[in-house]
């Protein structure tokens, strides 16, 4: 009896000294996804003004592009309106012109 009373009290302590151990190892596993969580968000804070001015950069061009169309497209407007004016303005010189030179023809 005394001898299963030591395995016993033997097994006990290895159960022990693995749970300890276990624990050791869990807390220290904890440390390293703090300290790589840590790490990450330092890297991430890092990265910020890069990714800031990244975005920017981009909003910038999309910024300039659409100038650049709107600019097109009021050209176009700007000389198709331009085209009726010259349009109308002859228009308006044949009709004063027959008026003056056939006045009783209107």
């Amino acid at each position: 009896m005394d001898d299963t009373l030591k395995r016993l009290l033997d097994a006990e302590m290895k159960a022990e000294s693995l749970v300890t151990q276990a624990i050791e190892e869990r807390e220290e596993l904890t440390r390293q996804a703090l300290n790589e969580a840590r790490l990450a968000e330092e890297r991430l804070a890092a990265r910020i003004p890069e990714i800031r001015s990244a975005f920017l950069d981009k909003t910038r061009q999309r910024i300039e592009q659409n100038i650049t169309e709107m600019q097109r497209r009021f050209d176009e407007r700007a000389q198709a309106l331009r085209s009726m004016a010259d349009e109308s303005r002859e228009d308006a010189i044949e009709a004063a012109i027959h008026i003056i030179t056939d006045p009783d023809q209107r």
